[in-house]
């Protein structure tokens, strides 16, 4: 198995250590799920945001998934859906294959296996539909809330909770559970006591009410790639200053395709997020898939690599250019979200929705 840019026999030993419990998971079976295809899994696409040991917060304020109340109550299709659809507008790609991602509900089913071994046994959530009023859980919201988990059109810390994916996937159990026991150990405290069950359902309410339409996943990016390579490939080389000899803002990039400089724009992300929304002209080149970018010219001419996090995978797509002999490469500083919140050129799936959130501030 090709496992990109990360080095698998330095994570597989410290996610087998990290990892070491008991059996499986004790609520749902998993014969269809290899634990060991799962940990192989999780190192080559869920590491580099998660952290080996799963425990969140690397890039992009991806959230910990080995908190014990989260596996506790989290269904096996919302995990799913959150591995094959991501979640759109965040750093949180859609993995699925016949998006062009690398793996299929198999994959998925042994990551779970891999996520559930040793974890705890599942909890009991009554079903029931929240009576909440969201006139009120939108007060209770803003003055608890908002400042970790943001607004419907701006991402702070923590999960945005306005996602349409995960609004679509998470039933009002598992909303209501999670606002009553936290996520131990991380920033999200049990609100259960602090606030009343009246205002906890008013808060679910409040969540539902800003639920929108999930936008439909695209084709398959085809592969090798269509299109041209080199953005500008008569124009003069740009000239970038760069912060920590690595970054390029995002005002500099614009510039330099203005005065039509010849440049190299890679895509880090998964292909289904390039499909949905990439800056113009760009490339697919997933962090996890180094023969994207065998056929960049290797002659001088700059490449420059975005993602969303903003800059973390993409900077793993710049160390392996630099590996490998390319002189001029740079990570645009604030990542494609930043990019469109600017108005700067973009291209968007047809039928696209709204604009995704902005981005939590640097």
């Amino acid at each position: 198995m090709n496992f990109g840019f990360k080095t698998a026999a330095v994570l597989l030993p410290a996610l087998a250590t990290a990892f070491a419990g008991g059996g499986a998971h004790a609520g749902e079976a998993h014969a269809d799920g290899s634990v060991a295809d799962g940990r192989v899994l999780y190192t080559q696409y869920c590491a580099t945001c998660h952290g080996i040991t799963g425990n969140g917060y690397v890039a992009d304020n991806a959230p910990s998934l080995r908190s014990p109340t989260f596996l506790a109550s989290v269904t096996d299709a919302f995990l799913e859906a959150a591995i094959l659809r991501g979640r759109p507008g965040t750093a949180m790609g859609a993995y699925a294959r016949e998006t062009g991602g690398p793996i299929g509900p198999a994959e998925a089913t042994a990551v779970i296996a891999f996520l559930r071994e040793g974890g705890p046994p599942r909890v009991d959530l009554s079903q029931r539909a929240s009576a909440g009023d969201a006139t009120r859980g939108q007060i209770v919201y803003e003055n608890l809330c908002r400042r970790c988990h943001g607004s419907k059109t701006q991402r702070v810390s923590a999960i945005h909770l306005a996602n349409p994916v995960l609004l679509e996937t998470a039933s009002d159990a598992f909303l209501r559970h999670a606002i009553e026991v936290g996520r131990p150990p991380t920033s999200m405290v049990p609100w259960q006591g602090a606030l009343s069950p009246a205002q906890i359902e008013d808060v679910v309410a409040y969540l539902r009410s800003m639920a929108s339409p999930a936008p439909s996943l695209p084709a398959a990016v085809a592969v090798p790639r269509r299109g041209p390579i080199v953005i500008n490939p008569k124009g003069r080389p740009p000239t970038f200053v760069l912060k920590e000899g690595l970054y390029v803002p995002v005002d500099q990039v614009k510039t330099a395709l203005d005065k039509k400089r010849r440049l190299v724009i890679a895509d880090a992300r998964a292909p289904a997020d390039w499909s949905n929304l990439h800056i113009t002209g760009a490339i697919s080149t997933p962090y996890y898939d180094p023969k994207t970018l065998d056929d960049i010219p290797n002659d001088g001419t700059w490449v420059l690599a975005y993602c969303a996090c903003p800059h973390h995978v993409s900077g793993e797509v710049v160390e392996e250019l630099r590996k490998r002999g390319y002189k001029h490469t740079a990570v645009i500083d604030e990542g494609i979200f930043a990019w469109q919140q600017k108005g700067y050129p973009v291209v968007m799936a047809p039928g696209s929705a709204a604009p995704p959130p902005a981005p939590p501030p640097l």
